[in-house]
């Protein structure tokens, strides 16, 4: 039927085979429409086409199938398998990417609208400096937040170039089907890969700003037009004026309270109390007050202004600290200690505890104790734990011929115009009066939602980069502490016929720019068009062979990241080089790379076997028949939902949440943390609208082999193991969706056992039910009522979750 066959003709006749016949019609339409838009057709739809006899039916179902927005959902999912899409960071705490959603619907949007390949490249790879910019664009370069990301690395540094080697991993094994990062420690040992270039590939991405919890790093402001971007900016303009106006008045209160507290007191704020105080320093999370003695500190030092400091705290919250000091007491007397502590604190004097104020609590409830002292040097310590939330601690002391005055840096630091916030709450009132105090709290609390809560905007997460990247070096044995020599961008020699040209990094035009990039290198459009040229060996070839994977169950390369020696050799190499040409020459156009491919003999054969053949080509290296497949865990479950009826088929915006059990969110470090709970509406959508949190993936997706997503996965397993028939069997969503499916039956064919059984198998088969197996579903929910005291209606719904158990139900001819 096309160039395809000749190549695939060839090699049969070469080995002596013959291809298999064709599929039939149900079979052929079954296969269109999983493998085009990941969902099922309608019975009336397989009646139309079985029904159509005219030649140019199967093409005209292609098109129709193409043009579907239901397209672009499926085959957006085989992209984000490849650029590891998650929408949470992975480690510990998995905290939620903001936005990531959006990236995934740019692909959506992107494969529906048939936008050429390598505009889909740059514009991932180098959007923010393409010109005119977008907010397509810019949600495009959310590829480069999707991997992990350890917002508490041991070693800053060496996270840092994790994050970068990451990029270089998916960049390299996505777009140009190599494992470039082998070479991260020393060259690549098997393919023509030198350390050398590694690091090279690396500086392209090196200028990247880092990726963070929230903020302007990886969050950008999205305008639909220059009118509502001038709108934004007038909004932003306004926001910062009353936020710099508010500031200036509480620094205006702030400054009359200090020189207030500052005449109530009698001592030098500024003298030291403490001598020698040094310091201990760990990081966990505690709930009560640890013995700090008997764990390794994380750093230990010296305070060299005698006070209590944590702000020398690495983290926001979960550290501790020790403090050993030697406190000067001025005289003998009684001394009073006021301590106030967000969470457990334990103050000691000469070895005796005179203050204990453990758990999690915050602050606002100070402890009082009075001690006799000597005059002279008194052993004093302090331990104090942080768990999450805001930190706070307060220590203060009086005694003959003194008033209160701090030991901790939150008290004398406050008068050196760092943080107020305690001294105001400890003394405003007495100084200045309740009415002063007041409208200082309320101002405060207005200036802190202002700092808090941005201007009101649509936010894409996406890269942002260095007007000036850092030097690149490279590092011995990927150690990032042992930089050696400097390397310039460059692309991979092994394929490269020319190496790049950098402009200076001062916002002027890079190559291939047609305007100016501001606050950019400019490196990764170089590196994009680099990529994304017609004359680059892999680009093409990568991806076609992707697309071949998806539609006949293996690449042309059955290793689709790895097209260097470790991978697999292509069995049709002649046939790739074809596809990749003609791909390029039709304007990098996927949805005609689809047609071309669906429309062959090839992809129409039917999957059945024939003795000679398998002793040949067991494998099917040859494609002498169509590998039959499984449904993927999406289509599954979405096929799931088009038999009940209850497919919610609304499309795009923020990701859902299906209801899990309490054992299965109990598997998180915090259980249930950052999982919501979606209305059954939202929760009845496709699958690819799923939240993907790392350390929570859905079980029926998991069981039905959902990729791990802390790297690219270039091919999903098939497997059969017993999750999946224990799901599909006892699990609560079956059984609910069976429930459904069962209301669905008695609502359309009405109270007659026979024709509630031939539509079940008529919904989940899509071809009309033979009377014998009628005959056995009937009898079968007899049995039920008979033998196991079943009502009607619940005898349907077992039948129902039997249906949806059928092999023919989960597999594709």
């Amino acid at each position: 039927r096309n160039a395809i066959d000749t190549f695939i003709l060839h090699r049969l006749e070469d080995n002596g085979l013959t291809p298999a016949a064709p599929a039939d019609k149900v079979t052929l339409i079954r296969r269109a429409y999983f493998d085009l838009t990941g969902l099922p057709p309608t019975p009336a739809e397989v009646d139309a086409f079985v029904a159509d006899e005219s030649p140019a039916g199967y093409e005209r179902l292609i098109d129709r199938l193409l043009a579907s927005p239901h397209y672009g959902e499926r085959w957006a999912r085989h992209w984000l398998d490849a650029v590891r899409y998650a929408e949470t960071n992975s480690f510990e705490r998995d905290g939620a990417k903001p936005h990531a959603w959006r990236y995934r619907d740019y692909v959506i949007r992107s494969f529906n609208n048939d936008l050429p390949y390598d505009e889909f490249v740059r514009e991932q790879l180098a959007g923010d400096e393409m010109r005119p910019a977008t907010p397509e664009r810019l949600i495009a370069t959310g590829f480069y937040r999707l991997g992990l990301w350890d917002d508490e690395p041991a070693d800053r540094l060496q996270a840092q170039y994790d994050v970068l080697d990451d990029l270089v991993t998916t960049t390299g094994q996505v777009f140009l089907g190599l494992t470039i990062n082998c070479a991260r420690c020393h060259d690549h040992k098997i393919d023509p890969i030198p350390q050398r270039d590694y690091y090279s590939l690396l500086a392209f991405f090196h200028g990247i700003k880092p990726m963070q919890t929230v903020g302007p790093n990886i969050e950008q402001p999205l305008f639909a037009d220059d009118a509502q971007r001038a709108d934004y900016q007038r909004r932003v303009r306004q926001h910062d004026e009353r936020r710099d106006a508010l500031q200036g008045k509480i620094t205006a209160l702030e400054h009359e309270f200090t020189a207030k507290y500052r005449q109530s007191q009698n001592a030098n704020i500024a003298a030291g109390d403490i001598d020698d105080l040094e310091y201990r320093f760990y990081r966990d999370h505690w709930e009560r007050l640890p013995d700090f003695d008997t764990i390794k500190p994380e750093t230990v030092g010296n305070i060299a202004d005698g006070c209590f400091d944590i702000g020398l705290a690495t983290r926001e919250s979960d550290f501790g600290f020790v403090f050993n000091g030697l406190l000067k007491v001025p005289a003998d007397g009684d001394y009073t200690f006021i301590v106030d502590a967000d969470d457990g604190v334990r103050l000691n004097l000469a070895g005796k505890t005179a203050v204990y104020y453990d758990g999690i609590h915050g602050t606002g409830n100070p402890q009082r104790a009075t001690v006799a002292l000597k005059q002279g040097l008194t052993p004093i310590r302090l331990d104090y734990f942080q768990a999450l939330g805001g930190r706070g601690l307060s220590v203060s002391w009086s005694g003959p011929g003194f008033d209160q005055r701090p030991l901790a840096a939150d008290g004398r630091r406050q008068l050196e115009g760092r943080n107020l916030k305690e001294l105001l709450r400890l003394h405003a009132a007495r100084l200045l009066g309740d009415a002063w105090h007041a409208g200082y709290r309320e101002r405060s609390k207005e200036l802190e939602r202002l700092k808090r809560e941005p201007v009101p905007a649509d936010y894409a997460l996406c890269v942002t980069e260095m007007p000036h990247p850092p030097d690149t070096f490279v590092l011995s044995r990927g150690n990032a502490h042992v930089p050696t020599v400097k390397v310039e961008p460059g692309f991979p020699s092994v394929v490269a016929v020319e190496q790049p040209v950098m402009q200076a990094a001062n916002g002027s035009a890079a190559p291939g720019a047609t305007t100016t990039v501001p606050a950019s290198s400019g490196r990764r459009l170089v590196l994009a068009n680099w990529i994304a040229a017609a004359d680059n060996r892999l680009t093409a070839r990568v991806i076609v062979n992707r697309i071949w994977q998806h539609h006949f169950g293996r690449g042309i390369v059955r290793s689709p990241n790895n097209f260097g020696f470790l991978g697999e050799r292509p069995t049709h190499p002649e046939l790739l080089d074809w596809l990749a040409g003609e791909f390029i020459a039709r304007g990098w156009s996927i949805k005609t790379l689809h047609r071309l491919m669906m429309l062959s003999s090839a992809y129409r054969m039917s999957s059945r076997a024939n003795d000679a053949a398998l002793t040949r080509d067991p494998l099917n290296d040859l494609f002498w028949r169509f590998n039959m497949r499984r449904l993927s865990a999406e289509e599954v479950r979405d096929s799931i939902y088009s038999a009940t009826g209850n497919l919610n088929r609304r499309m795009y915006g923020p990701s859902f949440y299906p209801q899990l059990s309490a054992e299965v969110m109990a598997t998180q470090s915090a259980p249930g943390h950052g999982w919501g709970n979606s209305p059954p509406g939202e929760q009845a959508r496709r699958s690819v609208y799923i939240h993907v949190k790392r350390s929570l993936i859905t079980p029926l997706l998991a069981d039905f082999d959902f990729p791990d997503t802390d790297a690219s996965c270039e091919a999903r397993f098939a497997t059969t193991q017993p999750a999946q028939a224990l799901g599909m069997l006892n699990g609560r969503f079956l059984h609910e969706q069976a429930a459904a499916f069962a209301e669905r039956l008695r609502r359309e064919a009405g109270a007659e056992r026979a024709e509630q059984v031939r539509l079940a198998l008529r919904l989940a088969l899509l071809r009309p039910a033979d009377e014998a197996a009628v005959a056995r579903g009937v009898r079968l929910i007899e049995r039920l009522e008979a033998e196991h005291g079943l009502g009607g209606d619940e005898s349907l719904t077992f039948y129902a979750l039997l249906v949806l158990n059928l092999n023919e139900f989960v597999y594709l001819d």
